[in-house]
């Protein structure tokens, strides 16, 4: 198939052709693979100004979705690829290959770095998914810090850069520019653009925006950034959001109010104890969805509201598919059994099998946890509808698993998300931060647009 890349497409690879640090901030769903890939075969092959890429990704996104781009399109064959995951002894293999691109799991980068005994000789690098280096304390951050000022070009792709705030740009910027724009040390970057908010004495829990940072941080990155919305550049299927709410009974929701006010909870399998806020809004979220595990590893159960919300909508949809987002191993554990009981197809899409049974529209139901499966897999062919059975705090892993059938490529008019909620619970909560988060992300994406027109004229 020959690759014709959409005006925003052609914008973007003259952007990464042209800027030695780009940061590409596209929406998921817009070609953000063709484009660095289009990018990469034009700096090698007809400027000669790269000779050895590397690419860092997500596992399943490493293992499967670049080689699947590259052999896709007929202009990017000659690109000679190496995948670097498995047993050390298979990514030696494969680092040792010769090849124009390596692509490697990021979990792998310090072993790259640190432990393979390999030359760290590639002059460009590609990260899939920036947002995976935000944290300035992990070990890949910091291993890949230690090779940057080898790296002639370096490539940031993401579609949430900030999913929990602007905090987390000083280190997906600092691995772009070794520092350059937002500073070398996070506590530089919070003193000039942060203020304490939380605190309790001299600890900080949490920090807010100076008055007018926001813009002043924009106005830092936008030299090497670009960021273009999927809705305002592709004819987008309509994206409808609904609520199905259940509702506890007396019994039900008096466990949950006792573990929210008191912390602990006594059951009939054991004491369930919730020591921080954090570990408090896992147990809840749980009871939320309608199983808890106890101190003992065991799984109290407390309601099956939601799995009776379930039926109503597999019946609903009367044969379409359906594709269930979960959280917990006692959810899937518990939904599973119910499909048996109702003689559902489905399957848990963790196999390139299972994938293809549900692209092919062999099952009724789709079973994907976003952790392991919301990175770059296309499952737009199987289906329009996404169920949340549990609602997760992550806005990236979210907006990333939405984006599975929300997506170029989605044949229906329409894709439905579904929110199974329980009134009067965490749920409700998760809901409305998930939302102000994507007000925020939306702020960042906006301040940095690109304006396309200046491609090609107007």
């Amino acid at each position: 198939m020959r690759y014709s890349p959409h005006e925003y497409q052609k914008y973007a690879i003259n952007f990464i052709k042209e800027h030695p640090i780009a940061a590409i901030l596209l929406d998921m769903g817009m070609g953000k693979t063709s484009i660095v890939l289009a990018a990469i075969n034009a700096l090698m092959f007809d400027s000669f100004e790269v000779s050895k890429v590397l690419i860092i990704a997500p596992l399943r996104v490493a293992k499967h979705t670049w080689s699947a781009e590259i052999q896709k399109w007929d202009q990017l064959k000659g690109l000679r690829y190496s995948i670097a995951v498995g047993t050390a002894a298979e990514r030696m293999k494969a680092l040792q290959a010769d090849a124009d691109i390596y692509i490697i799991n990021r979990e792998n980068v310090p072993w790259l770095i640190e432990k393979s005994g390999q030359p760290f000789d590639y002059d460009m690098v590609v990260i899939d998914e920036l947002s995976s280096f935000k944290n300035w304390q992990a070990k890949r951050f910091k291993a890949l810090m230690k090779v940057r000022p080898k790296v002639k070009r370096i490539v940031g792709l993401t579609g949430t850069p900030s999913s929990n705030g602007l905090m987390d740009l000083f280190a997906e910027y600092k691995v772009l520019d070794m520092g350059e724009r937002l500073g070398r040390f996070i506590s530089q970057y919070r003193v000039e653009y942060f203020v304490p908010d939380q605190v309790n004495g001299p600890i900080v829990y949490s920090y807010r925006l100076r008055p007018g940072a926001d813009k002043r941080i924009y106005d830092r990155i936008s030299d090497i950034t670009i960021s273009m919305k999927g809705t305002d550049h592709l004819k987008m299927p309509e994206l409808i959001n609904s609520e199905y709410m259940v509702y506890l009974d007396e019994d039900e929701r008096a466990r949950y109010e006792d573990m929210k006010n008191d912390l602990v909870l006594q059951l009939p399998g054991g004491e369930i104890t919730a020591a921080n806020a954090a570990a408090l809004s896992g147990k809840l979220t749980q009871m939320a969805n309608g199983a808890v595990y106890s101190d003992t590893g065991g799984i109290e159960l407390i309601h099956d509201r939601k799995l009776d919300a379930l039926d109503d909508i597999i019946e609903a949809a009367n044969g379409k598919s359906l594709l269930v987002a979960y959280w917990f191993k006692h959810d899937l554990q518990r939904i599973t059994e119910r499909l048996d009981e109702l003689g559902v197809n489905y399957g848990k899409l963790d196999s390139d099998a299972s994938i293809e049974d549900w692209n092919a529209g062999r099952l009724e139901v789709g079973l994907i946890h976003p952790a392991s499966a919301g990175h770059g897999l296309n499952l737009q062919s199987g289906g329009n509808t996404i169920v949340w059975f549990g609602m997760i705090w992550s806005l990236e892993l979210y907006q990333q698993t939405v984006a599975r059938l929300w997506r170029q490529g989605q044949e229906s008019g329409t894709v439905v998300v579904q929110h199974i909620l329980t009134a009067g619970t965490v749920d409700e909560r998760i809901m409305k931060v998930l939302s102000l988060k994507g007000n925020t992300q939306a702020r960042l994406i906006d301040a940095v647009k690109a304006e396309v027109s200046a491609y090609g004229g107007k």
